[in-house]
C-alpha cells in the first residue's frame, strides 16, 4: 500500500517560512509545527501511522491531515 498522497498538500509554518509541499504520509511537519496536542492533530498522526501500518489507506490521512493544517491556520493548499 503506498503512503503517497493523490494530491500532494500544502502548508507554511511561519509567517516568512517557504512553503512546503507534503507529499506523503511522512509528515512529521505535524509534530514540529503545530505545537498543541490538539483533537485533530491527534487524529492526522494517527491516521497518518496507521498508513505506514499498513492498517489504513492513505485518503483517509490525507483528510486528517489537511484537517489539522487547517485547525493549525497553516493551510495554504489543498
Amino acid at each position: 500500500m503506498s503512503s503517497r498522497f493523490v494530491r500532494p498538500v500544502v502548508v507554511q509554518v511561519g509567517r516568512h517560512d517557504l512553503e512546503r509541499v507534503i507529499l506523503d504520509v511522512n509528515a512529521t511537519i505535524l509534530l514540529r509545527s503545530i505545537p498543541h496536542q490538539t483533537q485533530k492533530r491527534k487524529l492526522a498522526m494517527d491516521a497518518c501511522l496507521q498508513v505506514l501500518r499498513g492498517e489504513a489507506r492513505t485518503p483517509l490521512a490525507r483528510r486528517a491531515f489537511v484537517a489539522a493544517a487547517l485547525e493549525a491556520k497553516i493551510l495554504r493548499s489543498d
